[in-house]
């Protein structure tokens, strides 16, 4: 198992450079860079970019535009007819006066200690930005998590006893239709019913909490926290336990008609038994080792659009309003950092089936 998990972590080196080179490479060609925006906010044209431009910057996040203004005139869209010094200047605070492979090498060396500079139009620390706003995304992805388990465990241990009946095929519709339906939408129909649009105003709009929070008691604060949750968690939800019900009973159904499952009921334990006591540890193994993996899924990629509908300041919000305001190191800080999550959970849940089944050796198989 040893010599497995080396060559997987061996593995993540080059996986983390093809992601980041590509992402760097990408960007060389993307316009309206860091540089534009504040051209663009000096004009008079800019978005809130130019507002929260303050000092730091430098070569945080080792910069990742095309910089450099020619001689004959800046390559900046609305540069014309400012001081070519100011433009050095400014190229010079995002690290753009230094050639691309200068820049990525920087960046790769920095991000290898975990140092991801500073916010071009935030006067914090990359690093301290996002553990501000992970608390959200962490609460996001336990609960819609730990719903979707809730849901998906149960019912798919009854589609399995129930399976060909009427209840298994209405269900499997249910949650086809459920998987079927993007969040993002299910989410603005939610806040057209029950967020104050058209019909209802029962919900809170944005946000996790009220503005008087911090006046509540702690009962107050908890019931608070739960209200904000509703509408959030009933969109992610929606398509987060479809796969996982389908996966449970199809691993329900694998075990059930398994030699050892006749025995049981030929020793005349009942139903009840042979199912809990018998069939549910083997078959929830693929859903337990699957538990990594679903957090993460539902911590990064679920949370996306339904922080921005919501205006929840999570990494979500986050990297969304980074890749508009092109900051850079915010943007590539954020995908390092979920890349190597990723790839590191993949191994967990890898070992986690080792530990439930030791009949599983990695060792015998390429990785």
């Amino acid at each position: 198992m040893g010599a497995y998990i080396l060559r997987r972590v061996l593995l993540m080196v080059p996986t983390i450079l093809g992601i980041m080179a590509i992402s760097f490479l990408v960007i060389q060609f993307a316009p309206g860079g860091p540089v534009e925006q504040v051209i663009a906010r000096i004009s008079g044209q800019g978005g809130d970019a130019g507002d929260r431009l303050g000092g730091g910057g430098g070569d945080a996040g080792g910069g990742f535009d095309q910089g450099g203004a020619g001689e004959g005139g800046s390559q900046y869209r609305g540069a014309q007819g400012l001081d070519p010094e100011f433009i050095a200047q400014l190229e010079k605070q995002f690290g753009f006066d230094k050639p691309p492979l200068e820049r990525f090498l920087k960046m790769l060396w920095d991000y290898a200690r975990f140092d991801f500079g500073e916010s071009f139009f935030r006067d914090i620390k990359v690093i301290d930005l996002i553990i501000e706003k992970m608390p959200v995304s962490i609460s996001l992805g336990l609960w819609i998590t730990l719903l979707s388990y809730l849901i998906s465990i149960p019912l798919g241990i009854r589609k399995a006893v129930k399976d060909g009946s009427s209840f298994d095929v209405w269900t499997s519709g249910v949650v086809i239709i459920g998987y079927a339906i993007p969040g993002f939408l299910f989410a603005i129909l939610l806040m057209v019913l029950f967020a104050g649009g058209s019909f209802f105003d029962w919900f809170p709009l944005r946000g996790l909490t009220s503005e008087n929070w911090e006046q509540l008691s702690w009962p107050a604060r908890i019931l608070d926290y739960l209200w904000h949750l509703v509408l959030p968690l009933t969109a992610m939800v929606l398509s987060a336990f479809a796969t996982t019900t389908l996966l449970t009973k199809n691993s329900f159904l694998d075990e059930i008609r398994k030699q050892y499952v006749i025995t049981a009921r030929a020793k005349g334990l009942s139903e009840r038994q042979v199912l809990y006591r018998h069939v549910f540890r083997n078959a929830m193994l693929i859903i337990i080792a699957g538990f990594p993996g679903a957090f993460i899924s539902a911590f990064f990629t679920g949370s996306l659009l339904i922080e921005n509908i919501f205006s929840l300041d999570g990494l979500g919000l986050l990297g969304f309003r980074s890749v508009l305001d092109r900051d850079y190191p915010v943007v590539f800080a954020n995908l390092y950092i979920f890349s190597l999550l990723g790839l590191i959970v993949a191994l967990i849940s890898d070992l986690t089936y080792t530990m439930i089944d030791p009949r599983i050796d990695f060792e015998k198989r390429d990785v």
